[in-house]
Order: C-alpha cells, then sequence, then structure tokens
C-alpha cells in the first residue's frame, strides 16, 4: 500500500549508498528466481545488473538525506511484482520533469522490451553503479541528465536543468525530480524526441506524450508519483 504523498521543493539531496545484506531478498530466492523466470519469458532482453534502493529518507525544506545499498535488479523486480512486502526498502529514483517552453510537460512511453513496458513517465532510472562514487555519494544530479540523454536525445543547449529539487515521496515510491524547461514548445521537443527514437537501435521509449493539463493526466499508465507531481504543478 501506498504511503501518504508529500511533495517538497528542496534546495539539495545528499544521497549515499552503504554495503547492507537485504534479509527479505535472501529469504524469498524462490519467489525471486520464479518471477525473474516469468519475465525473461516475455522480455528476454532484461539484464540482471546492480541497482542501489532506498533503505532511508529524511525529508526537509532545507535538505533531502537519502540512504541507499545495492541489490539485484531482479530482487528490486520480485519486491516491486509482490506488492511491496518489505515496507523498510524504497525505490528512489532520479527524473527529469521534462517541459517545453510554452508549459507543456513532455513523457516518454516505455518500449515492450523494458519492465515497464507502456508506462507513461518522465526520463528516469532507478540508480546503479554508474551513479555511484568512490567515497559512497550516489550522483542523483547526473543520473537526471543521463537518462535525459539516454532516452531523448535532446541536444544540452535546448533545455536547462535547474538546481533545486522537487522530492515526491509516497513510500516505498520516492522520485527525485529536476525541473527542465525547454527553448521549446513542447511539441517541437516531442516531434524532436520521435525523430531521435526512429534513428536509436535499441530505443527506451516506443513514444511521447505532451502533457497540457489535468485531463491529459492518465492513471492507468503513469506512475502514481508522475500523476502527484502534474497535479501539483498545475496548482500552483
Amino acid at each position: 500500500m501506498r504511503g501518504e504523498t508529500t511533495i517538497l521543493r528542496v534546495e539539495r539531496v545528499e544521497a549515499r549508498s552503504t554495503p547492507a545484506a537485504w534479509v527479505w531478498a535472501r529469504a524469498n530466492r524462490a519467489a525471486i528466481e520464479a518471477n525473474w523466470a516469468e519475465k525473461l519469458a516475455r522480455t528476454p532482453r532484461m539484464f540482471n545488473g546492480r541497482v542501489l534502493l532506498l533503505s532511508g529518507l529524511e525529508l526537509s525544506e532545507e535538505i533531502c538525506r537519502a540512504s541507499y545499498f545495492e541489490a539485484d535488479f531482479k530482487d528490486f523486480l520480485a519486491w516491486r511484482d509482490l506488492g511491496y512486502p518489505d515496507p523498510s526498502i524504497g525505490n528512489g529514483y532520479a527524473m527529469a520533469a521534462l517541459q517545453g517552453s510554452d508549459g507543456g510537460f513532455v513523457c516518454g512511453v516505455m518500449g515492450a522490451h523494458t519492465a515497464n513496458a507502456g508506462r507513461v513517465y518522465f526520463p528516469s532510472g532507478t540508480p546503479d553503479l554508474s551513479d555511484l562514487q568512490p567515497d559512497g555519494t550516489v550522483d542523483l544530479a547526473t543520473s537526471v541528465t543521463r537518462e535525459l540523454a539516454e532516452e531523448t536525445d535532446l541536444p544540452d543547449d535546448l533545455f536547462e536543468v535547474s538546481d533545486a529539487w522537487i522530492v515526491v515521496r509516497q513510500w516505498p515510491a520516492v522520485a527525485f525530480m529536476r525541473p527542465v524547461r525547454c527553448r521549446e514548445p513542447a511539441g517541437a521537443i516531442a516531434a524532436r524526441i520521435r525523430a531521435a527514437i526512429a534513428q536509436q537501435d535499441d530505443p527506451e521509449l516506443s513514444d511521447v506524450k505532451v502533457i497540457r493539463g489535468p485531463e491529459d493526466i492518465d492513471p492507468a499508465t503513469m506512475p502514481d508519483a508522475v500523476q502527484s507531481f502534474l497535479r501539483w504543478s498545475y496548482r500552483r
């Protein structure tokens, strides 16, 4: 069950990863392997890498402190698919809230070969080892810009990434969102991304959608955090 929704604009996010054993994953290997086998049967291109999951979160208007640990992607998927049976763990992902110069937001539609096929949301990703610095810091800011580049292929001079963060907490999901404002209207941005998708050999996205108001929010395909952020934005 989702926790109460909290949305805060904060000046900075500090994230660190500390080695830890995930007791739930060790105790539920059979269920995890069965879930992974089912996933591979449907989407055989999925890869079981290492991801970073939340073990703690401190949130205030000045700062957000996030604690992470490493886990297998297949362990994370089973935990998610089985309804988040370990309530002490969270999925804290970085997300680029992509907005055109006319105010319209631009979301991607995940491709059929991905773990979130058909879902509609901003460029994002659960942190992995590429976001982990030698001192244990988790670089969520770089995660935002990397996911934005990988999914959209937009040129760097076309947008500006805010220094501030908007944290959407709906435990066990926590979205660390950075507003990204483009210098072109949302429709033009969507056209650029569609053109990039057509040129990519293995695109993560199958399409894009432009969100211009509350009427464009789709509860059937959008994660709760994205829906909450969009409604929050349109109330401001």
